[in-house]
């Protein structure tokens, strides 16, 4: 373990062996840092806070902090990070709240840019990228390989489905289903982020049924329901178009149209 002699840790946190820790940071009694992680200079990570294997979290992070939540009032919740994220400079990430399962959750493989905020009970998957000063409000979820444009806002409750993009500065205050792009002009729906599909290796095919559903979804006429009938009619054959019939059945707010 290389903890340098100037960072505090509380003898009862619980540290994998090869874990480095940096300078004037402070680790709390109750975290637990897995194998092959680095911790920077000036990171404070604190509360029921668990942290996987090989993660970097660079300098000037506020990690495992107490809700920002008025109806917080010192229950035992939790922050728990998966493996092979990196957050960079000046991140705040909160615990969750009892209110909704005590618990803020982040996958495996993320990319956590500068100034983001990740607030109580946000649920994000895996392989997800939120660039500088994206925000989360509390009980936002997010979907595997979503990208978050810098200063994009997401409104509590919302979902961002996964393969969605959200674009500069755009406020979202309502879920944006699996695969579309977002644009900053109030949040509406601007066409398939096929490039992003394309990179993840989706077939011409499976991007033209994703562009097939979206137009179904938004420029057919149809009601919600009547689209989601479609959708899931669609869905029987191109598998990868259940996701979005989920999301649509799953949506705590009403999506994006």
């Amino acid at each position: 373990m290389a903890i340098h002699q100037l960072a505090l840790v509380d003898p009862q946190a619980k540290i994998a062996d090869d874990v480095e820790i940096g300078p004037w940071s402070i680790i709390g009694p109750h975290v637990t840092i897995g194998a092959g992680s680095w911790i920077g200079p000036h990171v404070i990570i604190n509360g029921r806070t668990s942290i996987g294997r090989n993660n970097r979290i660079f300098q000037f992070n506020s990690i495992g902090e107490a809700p920002q939540d008025k109806k917080y009032a010192g229950e035992d919740t939790e922050l728990v990070i998966g493996d092979n994220n990196l957050i960079r400079e000046f991140c705040t990430l909160n615990r969750g709240t009892v209110q909704d399962g005590g618990a803020t959750r982040i996958g495996n493989d993320n990319w956590i840019m500068a100034y983001v905020h990740i607030a109580h009970d946000c649920q994000l998957g895996n392989n997800i990228i939120m660039a500088n000063n994206a925000s989360l409000a509390g009980h936002v979820t997010i979907g595997d390989y979503a990208i978050l444009s810098g200063f994009a806002q997401i409104h509590q409750f919302c979902e961002i489905g996964a393969h969605a993009f959200v674009s500069f500065s755009s406020l979202v205050n309502r879920s944006v289903p699996p695969y579309v792009t977002v644009s900053p002009e109030k949040s509406h729906p601007r066409g398939v982020n096929t490039e992003g599909l394309r990179r993840r290796g989706y077939t011409p095919e499976q991007i033209q049924n994703v562009r097939r559903a979206y137009r179904v979804l938004y420029r057919s006429g149809n009601t919600l329901e009547e689209a989601r009938e479609t959708l899931a009619e669609m869905a029987k054959d191109a598998q990868e178009l259940q996701i979005v019939v989920d999301f649509i059945d799953q949506a705590d707010r009403s999506i994006i149209r």
